[in-house]
C-alpha cells in the first residue's frame, strides 16, 4: 500500500519533480472542483428558495386557516372556537380569529383596492412582531391605528404616524342609498417588511374590534388562524378539523393558501437530477481521461515497476490512489467555492431578482453542510469506480509492451 501511494504521488507531480500538479491534474481538479460547485449551488439555491419563502408565508400567515366556502362569514364563531380548540387539545400553540374584507384606500389623489384584516393582539405579536420594520403594534381598540406593508406605503409615500382614508362596505353588501359605506380615517402605527412583495402590497392591519365595528359584523368572522406547536402534524390536524367541522368551513394549511408559489418551487426542483446526471457523467470522463492521459504518458514507468516485480494489485491501487486524489482535491475546492459564494450572496446581495416575479428581492441561498457531505460522498464513491476502468488498462500493459510503445 505504502509502495502504491509514493508511486501515485510521483505520477500526480510534474516531470520536474516539481511540488506543482502537472497540467493534466489541474485541469482534472478545475473540471471536478467547477462541477461540485455548480451541484451545490443549484441544490442550496432551490432549498434557499423554499426555506426562505415557506418562512416568510409562515411567519406572516399561520400554520392552518380556517375560512368560509366562497369567502363567507363564519356564523357563531363563539361555539366553534370553543368546538375547534377542543379538538386541537394541546396541538396548538396559537388560536386566533380575524375579520378580512376588501375596502379602498386613498390619501388625496391616491386611491388603491387592499384586503383590509382584523386581527387580536395575539397574531399580532405572533406573526406581524417579527417583520416590523417601522413604528409599533399598537392595534388597540379605542384608537383607530393601522399597520401597513413596505411597498404599499411606498407606494402612497406614507410614514408612520401619517393619516389615511379607508372606505368599508357594511355587512359585507353592495352600496346603496340604504347601505351606504362606512369611511373611516386611521392612523398609521407601523410598517412591516414581510420579503414577498405581493403581501406587502395589499395587506393592511388593525385591531379586531375595530374591524367588527367598521364593517357592522356581529357574531361572525372571516376565520381563524391556527398555529401548531409541532408542524409535521399539520396534514392530520387539517384533515381532522375539516371531518368535524361543518359547512362552510373550509380548512386549508400555509402550502394549501399558496399552492401556486409551491408548485413553481417544485417546478424549479426537476430538473435536477439531469443536471446532477450531467454533472456526473462530466466528471467521470474527466477522471478517466486524465488518468487514461496519465498511462499513456507512464507506459514506460509502468512497464518498468512490472519488470521489477510489481504486481497488478499494485498497479491497479497506483492508479486508484491518483483518480481519488485529484477527485478529493477538486471536491474540496469546490465545496470551498460553493461555501463562499453562499456567503457572499446571503451577506451582499449580490444577485437580485424582481420581486413582482420571484416573490424575494434576492436569491437565497440556504448552506445545509449534510447537502455538502452527501455531495462529497458521492463524488469519491464515484471518482474510486471511475478510476478501476483505466487502472485495469493499467495493470495489463506487458513489460515487452511498454518497451515497443516507447
Amino acid at each position: 500500500m505504502k509502495f502504491s501511494l509514493q508511486i501515485a504521488n510521483r505520477y500526480i507531480k510534474s516531470k520536474k519533480g516539481a511540488k506543482f500538479l502537472s497540467l493534466i491534474s489541474v485541469i482534472t481538479i478545475a473540471g471536478i472542483a467547477l462541477g461540485i460547485t455548480v451541484l451545490i449551488m443549484a441544490i442550496s439555491i432551490l432549498n434557499g428558495f423554499d426555506k426562505t419563502v415557506s418562512e416568510n408565508i409562515i411567519k406572516f400567515n399561520s400554520h392552518i386557516n380556517i375560512s368560509g366556502f366562497g369567502s363567507k362569514n363564519l356564523e357563531n364563531f363563539s361555539a366553534i372556537s370553543d368546538k375547534i380548540k377542543s379538538e386541537l387539545g394541546k396541538k396548538y400553540s396559537t388560536f386566533s380569529p380575524y375579520i378580512s374584507q376588501k375596502v379602498l384606500i386613498s390619501k388625496k389623489e391616491f386611491t388603491d383596492g387592499i384586503i383590509l384584516t382584523g386581527i387580536d393582539s395575539i397574531f399580532a405579536e405572533q406573526s406581524l412582531r417579527k417583520i416590523l420594520i417601522n413604528g409599533n403594534l399598537n392595534l388597540s381598540e379605542n384608537d383607530f391605528n393601522i399597520i401597513i406593508g413596505k411597498k404599499l406605503a411606498s407606494n402612497f409615500k406614507l410614514k408612520v404616524g401619517d393619516f389615511i382614508n379607508i372606505i368599508a362596505l357594511k355587512n359585507d353588501e353592495i352600496p346603496s342609498l340604504t347601505n351606504m359605506p362606512t369611511i373611516e380615517q386611521f392612523k398609521i402605527s407601523g410598517i412591516y417588511e414581510s420579503g414577498m412583495a405581493e403581501y406587502d402590497d395589499i395587506y393592511a392591519y388593525i385591531n379586531f374590534s375595530t374591524s367588527k365595528s367598521l364593517f357592522e359584523i356581529k357574531d361572525e368572522i372571516s376565520g381563524y388562524n391556527i398555529n401548531l406547536k409541532n408542524i409535521s402534524e399539520i396534514d392530520s390536524v387539517k384533515e381532522k378539523l375539516q371531518s368535524v367541522l361543518p359547512y362552510p368551513h373550509y380548512v386549508r394549511t400555509y402550502r394549501d393558501i399558496n399552492k401556486h408559489i409551491f408548485t413553481w418551487l417544485e417546478l424549479q426542483q426537476k430538473p435536477i437530477p439531469i443536471v446532477l446526471g450531467l454533472i456526473i457523467i462530466v466528471a467521470v470522463f474527466n477522471i478517466v481521461g486524465a488518468l487514461l492521459m496519465l498511462i499513456i504518458q507512464k507506459t514506460e514507468a509502468i512497464g518498468v515497476l512490472k519488470s521489477m516485480g510489481a504486481k497488478r494489485k499494485q498497479i491497479i491501487q497506483i492508479f486508484v490512489f491518483q483518480g481519488l486524489f485529484l477527485a478529493g482535491v477538486g471536491i474540496i475546492l469546490g465545496n470551498l467555492f460553493a461555501f463562499v459564494l453562499s456567503w457572499l450572496q446571503n451577506n451582499y446581495k449580490i444577485i437580485s431578482l424582481p420581486e413582482q416575479i420571484y416573490y424575494l428581492s434576492s436569491v437565497p441561498i440556504f448552506i445545509d453542510f449534510k447537502i455538502y457531505i452527501l455531495i462529497s460522498v458521492l463524488g469519491i464513491i464515484l471518482a474510486f469506480f471511475a478510476s478501476l476502468i483505466p487502472s485495469f488498462i493499467a495493470s495489463r500493459i506487458q513489460p515487452i509492451t511498454a518497451i515497443k510503445f516507447n
